[in-house]
């Protein structure tokens, strides 16, 4: 297998909140490249249209393989950020797939 993208969707539980929230994310995941092996980019975005039938903010990440994925889930910087970001949402919907 080879390189792999990793997405996900968060519903925020303060979505008034969303511009500093997401700015807050961006800092705190977009600093894991680098830092986590095997993670090639990330991107953190907030919806052009959230709401209801919409999703808040977007993650999209490459890493060079589904073990690069797999490590980063648990890599310490990853955990301490998602730790923080899990308590800014109330749904979350990821899918990963292989870049061809």
């Amino acid at each position: 297998m080879g390189a792999v993208r990793h997405v996900v969707m968060w519903q925020l539980v303060a979505p008034e909140d969303r511009e500093a929230t997401v700015a807050h994310m961006q800092e705190k995941l977009g600093g894991l490249v680098g830092v986590v092996p095997g993670l090639r980019s990330l991107s953190v975005n907030p919806s052009l249209f959230p709401g209801d039938a919409n999703w808040d903010v977007v993650l999209i990440s490459e890493h060079d393989s589904a073990q690069a994925l797999a490590d980063y889930q648990v890599h310490p910087a990853h955990v301490e950020a998602a730790s923080w970001v899990s308590q800014q949402v109330n749904a979350r919907a990821a899918v990963d797939y292989e870049l061809g």
